[in-house]
């Protein structure tokens, strides 16, 4: 499998038109970055509370699909990482008061990355059931996307075409 290319100019890229440039990564690599689909699913990307966080699923999830019918993994893959991140980003807020995990600003070099980067990890505060409601949403859909059929079928084409 490839690494996520960070070096990549992904402001100015359309990986829409060039998706042999896009590398399928781990996680949530590059979900803040790849264009066209960092500006069509974030404003769709929402979990303050359940009911919000059922809305954005759902719509995230319908973009999803309707990529996977175009046959456009790579936005099928934005889309079910933008799920995962639902998930995780909830997670974060249930766990952490203001969603602080870690002390200190990430380094300019590794923004966009994962991983503390050096930073002491903060203590655990009390779980904010409702954020811990809004993540459990996210990951149902997030787990559905990901052992979606179409879904599996399209990664591996990309990977034996693309690498």
């Amino acid at each position: 499998m490839r690494k996520f290319d960070y070096s990549l100019d992904y402001a100015q890229l359309d990986l829409r038109e060039h998706p042999e440039l896009y590398a399928v990564g781990r996680g949530e690599q590059g979900v803040l970055l790849v264009q066209p689909y960092k500006s069509e699913l974030l404003p769709l990307w929402r979990f303050k509370d359940p009911e919000v966080a059922r809305e954005s699923s759902k719509a995230i999830y319908a973009r999803f699909l309707q990529y996977l019918d175009a046959d456009d993994f790579v936005g099928a893959h934005m889309a079910r990482k933008f799920l995962q991140m639902g998930y995780t980003r909830s997670r974060r807020y249930a766990n952490y008061p203001g969603g602080k995990k870690y002390d200190g600003p990430v380094p300019d070099d590794k923004k966009g990355q994962s991983g503390a980067h050096g930073r002491d990890q903060l203590p655990r505060g009390e779980e904010d059931p409702v954020k811990a409601e809004s993540a459990c949403i996210f990951k149902a859909r997030w787990e559905e996307a990901r052992d979606h059929p179409e879904y599996q079928r399209q990664k591996k084409a990309f990977q034996e075409r693309y690498g």
